[in-house]
């Protein structure tokens, strides 16, 4: 097996994260453990020249301490073909900067392992992929039309507007049947986004929890339930959801079934996919979170396995 030295991750920068629960520190700090040289990027400091793929790079150390969980050595500008492994892992939203990235990754990979898979990541938006599997999504619209939007609310009763390519919960409304701000909704939709919404028909039972699977290489290894507080309809935790343990249902169990050799077929190693009662809404395939909330629940070590999976896939 080809062993891992140099590991680069592409990311938010690394003094504005969240240690508690962000999962990119946890899989850095247990690449850390594994002896793996960690280096830090951003995308703004990604650059092509002459066909060839450079950033520039700081070697980082990380402590799971808050308020004092990293250092950073020196700038370099560095060859990423020299790179083992990357880790495509800056928060979307999924715009055209994204998109660029994932163009110049391409040219590392698979020789320097990029993880996920960036054209895959490209032609996987997650509020698209998912609707490859319609049977196991809630009714959903993608336009920009109002009057199909209006027609669905009309049949569906309450619906939820959010952006295609938006993330965290940013932008998502609940809309009733007698919502009356719904055409102000829509007008200021329009004049935000150049791309279609997503409607979706209104799962009551988001009350009890929108569930965030995760998945290694196509397989289920951990979940977690998050709640919403009484006062929002989005489960984000950063936007005051609660998050508790769950194990999987029979449904959940059949929905990773049906969606693990898709996930495989697409060379995507770390996927999480959200599930509202029966019916699953997203797959997120660019930065899922839910790595340390699991572990701090007592289950999987899933940082771990998503290692053994990348030392697996580099061999």
């Amino acid at each position: 097996m080809a062993r891992i030295k140099n590991v680069a991750v592409q990311m938010d920068h690394v003094s504005t994260i969240n240690i508690a629960g962000d999962s990119t520190f946890a899989m850095s700090i247990e690449a850390q453990a594994r002896g793996y040289k960690l280096f830090h990027y951003t995308p703004e400091r990604l650059s092509m020249r002459d066909g060839k793929i450079h950033a520039t790079v700081e070697p980082m150390t990380l402590r799971d301490i808050k308020g004092d969980h990293y250092e950073l050595g020196e700038p370099e500008r560095v060859d990423l073909a020299t790179m083992d492994v990357i880790l495509l892992r800056q928060d979307p939203p999924f715009d055209m900067a994204y998109i660029t990235s994932t163009h110049l990754l391409e040219r590392l990979h698979p020789n320097t392992l990029v993880v996920n898979d960036p054209a895959w990541v490209r032609n996987s938006p997650e509020k698209i992929f998912v609707t490859e599997f319609a049977d196991l999504m809630p009714k959903t619209l993608i336009t920009r039309d109002v009057s199909e939007i209006a027609r669905f609310r009309a049949e569906m009763g309450d619906i939820i507007l959010k952006p295609l390519y938006g993330n965290g919960g940013a932008g998502v409304f609940h809309s009733t049947r007698d919502d009356r701000n719904f055409s102000s909704l829509l007008e200021m939709f329009g004049q935000m986004f150049r791309e279609p919404f997503i409607a979706q028909q209104y799962l009551p039972d988001v009350r009890k929890g929108d569930k965030r699977i995760i998945l290694i290489d196509g397989e289920p290894v951990g979940a977690i339930n998050r709640v919403p507080s009484e006062t929002d309809s989005r489960s984000n935790m950063h936007v005051g959801g609660r998050a508790e343990h769950s194990e999987l249902t029979a449904r959940e169990k059949e929905i990773c079934a049906r969606i693990g050799p898709s996930l495989r077929e697409r060379g995507f190693i770390l996927v999480g996919i959200d599930v509202i009662g029966d019916y699953m809404t997203e797959i997120n395939v660019t930065s899922p979170t839910g790595i340390r909330e699991v572990r701090k629940f007592g289950g999987a070590d899933i940082a771990s396995l998503f290692w053994d999976a990348v030392e697996k896939k580099r061999g």
